[in-house]
């Protein structure tokens, strides 16, 4: 997901300077929050969260409406920060930011009705269970759809009754800056504290005494220090984290829809998503007319327009993703198109499809978080499968097959938190996944994030005896 960020400008170290993807021109600049900022900024959560975790769940969840109806109405503003900010396109950003507020609105709602268990104990006892907010949630959010992704973490941590501090990624400051800053208008005051800065910010955070929980969406590096960290701090970790997800294409399905289903993954938001397409695995048997069909997707992509392919978010992954290719073509893989640093202004990468592709190259065994398919053929859908799951990744994995069997034991055999088939991106509304292996831990969306956000307390009552007489008057 989130990878290490460039540094702000070297004349201007007390700001976040981010350069606009597409043209190189100055994005935004946004104040660094200071040590005494960070302190602050725990201590106003820590002081807020006795009087939040007593309001009432059905206040939170209308003060919750309350701020999606003020996100609303700046909505426009926010998706063409997201677009300057990290390039991601405008009808992608609009869409992550509306996916945001339905997201906040969700929670809203379910807040009020989580609920606890009726326990079954003994006759003329009654046994119950109660949940309780954590305390103060450090959140910490990744750039490739900031709005959509802290908005998730940030609606069931408040309903739920805990306060939160939020450190959004420094590629993308001035976006979740503004975001806080519409929060916190509605909500009261320490319940949601905002923190701009980069990955020094983050750690003096985490030197912070009185957080309850870590949440992070963003690296398995990241993820890895939070774990580390909580080992002696003792906070409960949320984490969804690095993915390389793979496609099993099996011999009975339309090879050009198939490879409609893989460029859709491997090259939506310029393959900037933790659930992009990493690794493909087709059949030998309509390999070659898959192939064909998926340069051909590629390609025109490559051809469109910045609004509709953007650039990657900076310099700095574009590197990344040019060594990956190139360690893949020394060892052995052919580009089929793409696959080259294009020239001019911006950090633009095309679409590229390799093949060829071997089990040791970067660009199978690792999270390249750019538009690149690797391509690597099978003999039987078995070896796809068997591929597929050979990896420290365990985030979520497609099967593009029609043999129903095939989709069962996909579903029964793949270590990853999420399973589609036939879709790339399919999912039901309100769905939750656990991550594995190198992805992560716990439930990071979905009404499961409400049961990580809180502690779960287990009641037993039965009657008092009757007061035995003494015997005395009174």
């Amino acid at each position: 997901m989130t990878l290490a960020s460039p540094s702000p400008t070297a004349t201007d170290a007390d700001h976040l300077v981010v350069t606009d993807p597409v043209d190189g021109s100055i994005a935004t600049t946004t104040p660094r929050s200071s040590a005494e900022d960070v302190a602050n900024a725990v201590a106003r959560a820590r002081a807020a969260a006795p009087a939040w975790a007593r309001t009432a769940p059905a206040e939170r969840g209308a003060l919750l409406h309350a701020a999606a109806a003020n996100l609303r109405e700046h909505a426009q503003e926010l998706a063409d920060l997201n677009t300057r900010e990290t390039g991601k396109v405008p009808g992608d950003a609009m869409g992550g930011v509306q996916a945001g507020i339905g997201t906040l609105v969700q929670y809203a709602e379910l807040g009020p009705v989580h609920r606890g268990e009726a326990l079954r104990g003994q006759f003329g006892a009654a046994d119950w269970s109660v949940p309780h907010p954590r305390g103060v949630v450090l959140a910490l959010t990744p750039w490739n759809d900031p709005v959509a992704v802290a908005l998730g973490i940030l609606g069931a941590a408040i309903v739920t009754g805990n306060t939160v501090v939020h450190k959004g990624s420094e590629r993308c400051p001035g976006t979740i800056a503004r975001l806080n800053t519409l929060l916190a208008e509605v909500l009261p005051e320490g319940v949601l504290v905002g923190v701009d800065g980069d990955a020094a910010t983050g750690e003096a955070l985490l030197a912070q005494d009185g957080i309850d929980v870590y949440a992070h969406v963003g690296s398995t590096a990241t993820g890895d220090r939070l774990t580390e960290v909580a080992a002696s701090t003792r906070a409960h970790v949320i984490r969804e984290n690095g993915g390389n997800d793979a496609v099993v294409v099996d011999a009975d399905v339309d090879p050009v829809w198939a490879a409609a289903q893989v460029a859709l993954g491997a090259f939506a938001n310029t393959g900037q998503i933790c659930t992009s397409v990493e690794r493909v695995y087709v059949h030998r048997d309509l390999a070659e007319e898959f192939t064909a069909a998926l340069v051909a997707e590629a390609e025109r992509r490559t051809a469109s327009p910045a609004a509709e392919f953007g650039p990657l978010v900076d310099e700095r992954l574009r590197q990344t993703v040019q060594e990956h290719v190139d360690d893949a073509v020394r060892r052995g893989a052919t580009v089929r198109t793409g696959g080259a640093t294009p020239g001019g202004n911006g950090t633009f990468y095309p679409a590229t499809v390799l093949t060829d592709c071997t089990d040791d190259m970067l660009v199978m065994t690792e999270e390249t978080f750019g538009p690149i398919a690797p391509v690597r053929v099978v003999d039987s859908f078995d070896d796809g499968l068997r591929l597929a799951a050979a990896d420290r990744y365990g985030l979520a994995a497609t099967v593009l097959t029609g043999d129903t069997g095939n989709a069962l034991r996909a579903a029964a055999e793949l270590p990853v938190g999420t399973v589609k088939v036939n879709a790339v991106f399919g999912g039901a509304p309100g769905g939750s996944a656990q991550p594995r292996g190198a992805s992560g831990a716990g439930f990071g969306y979905g009404p499961h994030l409400l049961d990580e956000m809180t502690t779960t307390t287990v009641v037993h009552l039965e009657p008092a005896p009757a007061r035995t007489s003494t015997g005395g008057t009174r």
